[in-house]
């Protein structure tokens, strides 16, 4: 038994060396010898484009989530597709994605690049990192420390997009499972999910529950009423597809714990809102989140910092793109 032991030991410290998390190699003051200047120069670009125009907020914080749940946090979301190959950002999961997050990411990276010490030495993904965080503070929610180092993926595909990205109609069991594949929890699932207190949707995502429910009415019974009618006045059957949503109808505009209220009237836009209040296992942490924004802001932090660790390419695996949208070897 004894003589079992060192093999043993030697055995699980090569697994702890081989398979430590990528996200170990991520620091908070990642670019400190390269870029020191990197943060401030990054929220000076996105300040100014939010004062352009609000969407920059939303779109920039649904840029992220989408990016990280597929490959990872790594910007491929961002690479374009070429004349043999879609990418994933034309995936119909992602043609809804509005293009001010896309230019969020560009006007910062150009800011960054127009600095000699700087140019080409940040990578989009850590850029759009960046950028997520500066939009929520800008908004009124949290300022947080964020984690750097990440490098920009060299693989994007239209196909890696199927079944990454919850849906405004799936449950808590299909929204908890996906969740739970990245290692984040139920409560990162609630808190993540507040993001949409800035949200904006098109009325398609959820016409089906105003206009064509299983029931009397034809309009989901867990749907506050009063809510429904204005939603039905806002997104008429035949409204432009093009038209847009807050997701928040009381403070649109303010990153804060509204939408939990909201949920607690019956105000969740989507299935897949309404259901973590209608839902008894996720219920309890919505009402934290409502009754107390400081528990919400906390817990949100702790979800999105988990969120920029999954699937982060470092060394070999990534490159630091010259233009975001294109990657090196063939720009």
């Amino acid at each position: 038994m004894s003589s079992q032991t060192p093999s043993l030991f030697c055995l699980l410290l090569f697994l702890l060396l081989t398979l430590s998390p990528s996200h170990a190699q991520l620091g908070v003051g990642y670019y400190h010898n390269s870029c020191p200047d990197v943060e401030s120069i990054v929220k000076s670009a996105v300040k100014q484009k939010l004062e352009q125009t609000f969407v920059t907020a939303p779109a920039t914080l649904r840029l992220f989530f989408h990016d990280c749940f597929v490959r990872g946090c790594d910007a491929s979301v961002m690479l374009a597709s070429s004349w043999n190959k879609s990418a994933e950002k034309d995936n119909p999961d992602n043609l809804s994605l509005a293009g001010d997050g896309f230019d969020t990411v560009m006007k910062a990276k150009a800011a960054v690049d127009s600095v000699p010490q700087c140019r080409n030495k940040v990578s989009c993904t850590d850029i759009l990192a960046l950028a997520t965080r500066d939009v929520i503070a800008l908004t009124g929610g949290p300022s947080y420390a964020v984690e750097l180092g990440r490098l920009d993926g060299r693989i994007s595909t239209r196909a890696s997009v199927r079944h990454h990205l919850p849906h405004p109609d799936f449950k808590l069991g299909k929204l908890k499972a996906m969740f739970a594949s990245h290692g984040l929890t139920l409560t990162d699932l609630v808190a993540l999910s507040g993001a949409h207190t800035i949200g904006f949707s098109h009325c398609s995502r959820f016409s089906k529950r105003i206009y064509k429910f299983k029931s009397k009415s034809r309009i989901d019974p867990t749907l506050n009423l009063p809510y429904a009618r204005q939603l039905q006045q806002m997104c008429p059957e035949n409204v432009d597809p093009r038209m847009a949503i807050e997701m928040d109808p009381s403070t649109p505009q303010i990153f804060d714990n509204m939408y939990y209220i909201n949920l607690q009237q019956g105000k969740g836009l989507f299935t897949s809102d309404q259901s973590l209040f209608t839902n008894a296992r996720s219920r309890n942490i919505v009402n934290l989140f409502a009754s107390n924004n400081t528990a919400f802001e906390e817990a949100f932090v702790a979800a999105i910092t988990k969120l920029g660790r999954i699937g982060v390419k470092t060394g070999k695996q990534g490159e630091i793109r010259n233009d975001c949208f294109v990657l090196n070897n063939i720009s």
